[in-house]
């Protein structure tokens, strides 16, 4: 590692989307001496002040507190999103990875543990108003990804209950994007064989106005920016992270020059679910009824207490991300890899 009076860092899950952000923010941060990132598989790509470690969370072996030991925080990024018809699998790697992380951040005695939670974690709740982060956190029990990221906001409660010494974050953003994750994201959600270059907006005739359908949106730098704050702050607990403004069909439909179609919601998950069952479509209609019933997010803990403003609004990062579609955007790690089709 290299050397210095600056801090050490951890971050699992470093090849992500979340994670090569954040990566990158710390390599390029002075008061940072070095990053460790951890994934199961070693990127061609070395930012300053890096080294990287092969580490699977779902393997037993890993001996995650050794990786830990002299860090001045950990950032817990690492997430599998598939298989989605395997839920056992992905709890494994999820629930009981992140867990062993927990573990080995008290057992390595690191000052501060930084989770990627989400707004996944959040019952059901308003689209007409937004909620802060006192609102329940039961998440949408039918949906593997909501039910994870749920379980881990107790297995947290249990951790801050027994060490209080280490100072917790927990992140929640909403729905993160960039030019780099769109290959990523496309094969994770919509499957290896959807033409990225078919995401045209003249291409688009209507878009389905489907009722609920009323999300936010953050560029992934803007939720780096928000980690990197918080491994430097002394804050702890959560932290609500989205741009302005809500996305609907309306919004989208002004941003592409589609005409918004109700869809009745009931049609829109019958076909997603016929699609899902033949394995045609990776995500789950159970996500998409998590989706609907997200409630949205009130960030003013994060301005007042991290000092954190996103630089791009909702339609700027929608933008980017359509872009990176259409071109294949990708980066230089196995996750991240760039592709238009396949």
């Amino acid at each position: 590692m290299s050397s210095g009076t600056g801090m050490r860092v951890v971050v699992t899950g470093a090849t992500g989307n979340v994670g090569t952000s954040v990566v990158r923010l710390l390599s390029e941060d002075p008061e940072v001496a070095s990053v460790l990132g951890l994934a199961r598989r070693i990127p061609d790509w070395s930012p300053p002040k890096t080294d990287w470690s092969a580490v699977d969370l779902a393997s037993e072996q890993s001996d995650l507190a050794e990786q830990f030991r002299g860090a001045d925080a950990v950032v817990h990024l690492a997430w599998a999103f598939q298989p989605t018809h395997d839920p056992a699998a992905t709890w494994r790697t999820n629930v009981l990875g992140s867990m062993r992380v927990f573990d080995a951040v008290a057992a390595a005695g690191v000052p501060a543990l930084v989770h990627a939670s989400s707004v996944g974690a959040y019952s059901p709740g308003p689209k007409d108003r937004a909620v802060d982060e006192s609102w329940p956190t039961h998440g949408w029990p039918d949906a593997a990804y909501c039910r994870e990221k749920a379980y881990l906001e107790r297995a947290l409660d249990t951790f801050e209950r027994d060490h209080p010494e280490t100072r917790v974050v927990r992140m929640r953003p909403a729905f993160l994007f960039k030019w780099e994750s769109a290959s990523e994201q496309r094969r994770i959600f919509g499957g290896r064989f959807l033409p990225g270059p078919l995401a045209r907006p003249e291409l688009l005739p209507f878009l389905p106005d489907i009722p609920g359908l009323r999300v936010q949106a953050l560029h992934t730098d803007d939720a780096a920016n928000a980690y990197r704050l918080a491994v430097h702050s002394d804050v702890r607990g959560a932290f609500n992270l989205a741009a302005e403004q809500p996305v609907d069909a309306q919004v989208l439909g002004e941003m592409l020059g589609a005409r918004p179609v109700r869809l009745p919601r009931t049609a829109a998950r019958s076909a997603i679910a016929a699609a899902w069952g033949l394995h045609l479509l990776p995500a789950s209609p159970h996500l998409f009824d998590a989706v609907l019933r997200l409630p949205l997010l009130d960030c003013t803990r994060a301005r007042a207490e991290l000092g954190w403003r996103p630089e791009r609004t909702a339609t700027q990062v929608l933008e980017e991300f359509l872009q990176g579609l259409q071109q294949g955007g990708g980066a230089r790690t196995e996750p991240m890899r760039g592709r238009k089709v396949g």
